[in-house]
């Protein structure tokens, strides 16, 4: 049997969160989340995620940061990192960081 892709999902809007969980666990991926942008690191050297999805803005730690820890740390570096945001603004900030991609998300239905 094949192995699920794991996921951590960094997200302090705790909706979106929910909502996103739900979504990768129904296509079949094994899901894990965070509210707190501080858990993020020890929650990756734990969980050995294949991809990380993490919001810009976090409380504490805001999620370019804690980007730029992971693909700095031999242990975390090669785990592909897509950061989100509510707004378009980033998405020419985020390469510095080093993320693997950024999406805009829709929030509201706007």
């Amino acid at each position: 049997m094949k192995n699920k892709q794991k996921i951590l999902i960094v997200e302090d809007d705790i909706d979106i969160l929910s909502v996103m969980t739900m979504s990768l666990k129904d296509e079949g991926y094994e899901v894990e989340g965070t509210l707190n942008g501080d858990e993020t690191i020890p929650r990756t050297e734990k969980f050995k995620p294949d991809l990380v999805i993490m919001d810009i803005y976090l409380s504490g730690t805001n999620g370019k940061e804690i980007c730029r820890k992971l693909k700095t740390d031999e242990k975390t570096k090669d785990i592909p990192v897509i950061l989100i945001s509510a707004s378009h603004q980033h998405k020419s900030t985020v390469k510095e960081c080093g993320a693997d991609g950024f999406d805009a998300v829709r929030v509201g239905g706007h």
